[in-house]
Order: structure tokens, then sequence, then C-alpha cells
């Protein structure tokens, strides 16, 4: 495939080959994320995030959705009723808000970012939680603000998708030296400083399959 520009769609097909590229990366690192809860959480993280993506792919092929946001539409309630604990809901929520801006056709970059910025703000609005809280903001936030700014600059599709990527991953591992201060994590006070986020480091899973699956090879 050639170089994309922010004037190329992402598809129905091709956001179904992100969301299963997402649920076969939380497969992979199940036993890493539930080992990053272990030390701040309910050592249920890994655990959650594969029943729920699992039970989104079994959702999809049950039931075949007819546009993107019938598809994120139904990942996000997928996820809302399959996962326990906070990451159901913050998930589902931030898959729910991206359907809203996704429409019935395909996706250039800039509504990707839209889109992608609008679970952002579902995931703040749920969680209550802001940048510096040692949550998956912690990620998706520095992922969203890459991504506008690649749009911004006319950079192919696949460039963008990458920057967001990275800053995601930049911002997962800021989350070690931070002091949580939301969700179970907070109980512990000074205990949390020194561990990464299982959050944060699913949602850079997240970013990191829109890479292997949106982006193009060279483009």
């Amino acid at each position: 495939m050639g170089r994309l520009t922010v004037a190329d769609g992402l598809d129905l097909s091709a956001l179904e080959s992100w969301i299963r590229e997402f649920a076969r990366l939380v497969a992979d690192r199940r036993d890493e994320l539930t080992e990053l809860d272990s030390a701040i959480g309910d050592a249920d993280h890994g655990a959650n995030m594969d029943r729920g993506m699992s039970a989104v792919v079994t959702a999809l092929e049950a039931t075949p959705p007819t546009d993107p946001a019938a598809l994120l539409k139904q990942v996000g309630m997928t996820l809302v009723s399959k996962v326990g604990g906070a990451s159901g809901p913050l998930y589902g929520t931030l898959f729910l808000r991206m359907a809203g801006v996704a429409g019935d056709g395909t996706l250039d970059a800039e509504t990707w970012a839209r889109a992608l910025r609008a679970g952002l703000d579902g995931v703040v609005a749920r969680g209550k939680a802001e940048p510096g809280d040692k949550t998956m903001v912690d990620a998706l936030g520095p992922a969203c603000d890459a991504l506008d700014a690649a749009v911004a600059e006319g950079a192919s599709l696949g460039e963008a998708l990458r920057r967001s990527a990275a800053a995601a991953a930049q911002g997962r591992d800021g989350t070690v030296p931070m002091l949580a201060r939301k969700g179970r994590a907070s109980y512990l006070g000074e205990r949390s400083v020194g561990h990464q986020d299982p959050g944060a480091t699913s949602a850079t899973l997240l970013v990191d399959a829109a890479v292997t699956a949106l982006a193009p090879a060279g483009g």
C-alpha cells in the first residue's frame, strides 16, 4: 500500500482489524497487565481486559456491525457488560464516545483524531482523572496531543499513528514515578510510587494496535 494522506479513510474493515489486534495484544500481555495490577491494584486488570476483548471478538463474529459507529458502539457496550472493576466502564465509555464521532462512513485522519479525543474526554468525565493521577489518561492524553499535532502538520496517517503510539509509550513510562491519586492504587499512598500503571499500559496497547492495523508500511 502506498503513502496515505490525511484525506484517506479508515473503513469498517480497517477498524475491525484494529479491534482484533487490540484483543490479540491484550491476550498476549495478559500476565504482564495482571502483574502490574498486582503491585498497585486488584491483580485483575489483565484477566478482565482479556475476558472483555474476547467477548468483543465473539460479539463481532456473531453480529457483524454495518458501519464504523455501529462497530465502536458494539465494542463499548460489550466491554461495559463483560468487564469488571473500573476497566469496563472506562474502556466502554471510550469506545462509545468514539462511536459518536465516527459516523457511518470512512474516517480520515482528522476524524480519527477527533474520535480518539472524544474517547479520552469520556474517560476523563467517567473516571474524574487528570493528567498526573497515574491512570490510563497519562497515556491517552499524550497520544491524542501527538495525533492532533501530526494531523495539523499534514502528516500521513501512518506517521500520525506512529507519533501517537510513541507519545502513549512515553506517557505510560512516565507513570512509574507518579503518586497515584485515583482508583485502587491511590489507597497505597507513597507505596504506589515506582510502579507502572496497568491502565496506562493497556491504553498504550490500544494505540500500538492502531499502528499495526491501520498504518501502512512506509506511509
